[in-house]
C-alpha cells in the first residue's frame, strides 16, 4: 500500500464514520478499475443514506456531528480520488462513533464523484 499525505488520511478518518452498518458479506473489495465512471446521483444517494446522520453531505448547511467534516470541503482539501483504495479495503477508526466499511468498486466510483460534484473539483458525472 502507497504512503498517503496527512490530509488524504485525515479524511479517511472523517469520513469512516459514514457508514449506518458496517462491511458487507464475504470477499475483499477492490478499488474500482481505472475508468470506471461514477455517478454523482448515485454518489449522492449513498451519502445521503450512510453519510449524512454525522457529516453535512450537500453545498450548504452545517455537519449533525460538529466534528464532522462538510463532504464540500473534501475536494477543497485534497484529490478525493485518493481515496479510492481505502473505500474499498475498509475505513477503520478509533472513535466510537465512525462504524467499519467497505464499499463496492462501482459504489467508490459514485461517491468518489459526488465528493468531486460536491466540492466544485471534479466533473461529478
Amino acid at each position: 500500500m502507497r504512503l498517503m499525505t496527512p490530509a488524504a488520511l485525515a479524511a479517511l478518518v472523517a469520513l469512516a464514520g459514514c457508514a449506518a452498518d458496517g462491511p458487507q458479506g464475504g470477499a475483499a473489495a477492490v478499488p474500482p478499475p481505472a475508468g470506471l465512471a461514477g455517478s454523482a446521483d448515485r454518489g449522492a444517494v449513498l451519502v445521503r443514506l450512510k453519510c449524512a446522520g454525522c457529516h453535512a453531505v450537500e453545498r450548504s448547511g452545517d455537519s449533525p456531528m460538529a466534528a464532522a467534516p462538510p463532504f464540500r470541503n473534501m475536494g477543497v482539501l485534497y484529490p478525493v480520488a485518493d481515496l479510492q483504495e481505502a473505500f474499498a479495503e475498509g475505513l477503520v477508526t478509533a472513535h466510537p462513533a465512525m462504524p467499519a466499511f467497505e464499499f463496492e468498486p462501482q459504489e467508490i466510483a459514485d461517491v468518489i464523484a459526488y465528493l468531486e460534484h460536491v466540492s466544485g473539483t471534479g466533473t461529478g458525472r
